[in-house]
């Protein structure tokens, strides 16, 4: 099994094209999955695993796990049992026919204008991760960017004269994405003034760079965020993808038509782009309830 979940990587990685994060999900899960047959059926060769087995396995994390959780842990052993099947390695797909469990969707949860503005005037321009930082900041919220895109920029990508950046989505998907004004603005301050002074000599062809001159990760651009946020006293948590977010709805709210806006955020399914209008419909009401002189029942 250890061999076969790792050739089932291989097909992920350069059959399927899999963003690097759903592969290193769908390995977690698998080795999970691969312990607990072990553990508690002494299973070792996927010729001998019962639908029987995969059900244990779902009811054994019921309890300690979300059900968003649970659905993705059955979507990797699906896919890992598909795969098996094509290799041959097996007869028949025991995993076909399992449902998803139902998952609770909530609304994702947005910044208003206002919090993203204060967030933005927490940065200091004076030094040069500060440039870096504006720009990140007006990048990924001016163009609703996902934070691998943002981060996974080159300098190739960028066109600034054009106003527009191309970006890598899932599946290793390019699309042209339009850069704002305020963004390039920022750019070009972070691109001529901060970047070679950050990079300290070390060849790098990626946009934005830590203070090591390598690469800005995902954890280092969180803490980034979440230091902004914190001093700009913002209280709805604030993460990358809250930034995605609050550019989608915040571009509903001003007219954009859906179809436009699931081409900007690269969504392949346009019901995905249709949450927005439920967080738009929402704020709505909120700001119904907060502004007409009728709309609270008086205490």
């Amino acid at each position: 099994m250890k061999y076969l979940i790792k050739d089932f990587e291989y097909y992920l990685k350069n059959e399927k094209g899999s963003s690097p994060n759903t592969v290193q999900s769908y390995l977690v899960d698998l080795n999970q999955y691969r312990t607990f047959l072990e553990k508690y059926h002494q299973i070792t060769k996927p010729q001998h695993i019962e639908k029987k087995h995969i059900e244990g396995f779902l009811k054994s994390l019921k309890r300690h796990i979300s059900s968003k959780s649970l659905a993705r842990k059955l979507t990797a052993i699906k896919s890992f049992h598909h795969f098996l099947l094509l290799e041959k390695e097996v007869s028949s797909d025991v995993a076909k026919g399992f449902a998803a469990p139902k998952i609770e969707k909530s609304l994702p949860k947005v910044l208003s204008i206002d919090e993203v503005v204060s967030i933005l005037e927490q940065v200091d321009k004076t030094k040069p991760l500060g440039l870096r930082n504006a720009a990140l900041l007006e990048l990924i919220y001016g163009s609703g960017l996902r934070v691998s895109e943002l981060l996974d920029i080159h300098m190739e990508d960028i066109h600034l004269n054009q106003s527009y950046v191309i970006v890598r989505g899932k599946g290793n998907k390019e699309r042209m994405v339009p850069i704002s004004d305020m963004s390039t603005i920022a750019l070009r301050n972070y691109i001529v003034k901060a970047r070679e002074v950050l990079m300290k000599n070390k060849p790098s062809t990626y946009l934005f760079i830590n203070n090591e001159g390598n690469q800005l990760s995902r954890q280092g651009f969180f803490k980034i965020l979440k230091k902004l946020s914190n001093d700009a006293h913002v209280e709805t948590e604030c993460s990358p993808h809250t930034l995605r977010h609050s550019f989608a709805t915040h571009l509903l709210e001003n007219g954009m038509d859906l179809r436009t806006l699931q081409s900007l955020l690269g969504h392949e399914d346009i019901s995905t782009t249709q949450i927005y209008t439920h967080i738009s419909q929402k704020r709505i009401k909120e700001i119904y309830k907060n502004a007409h002189p009728r709309a609270k029942e008086e205490s």
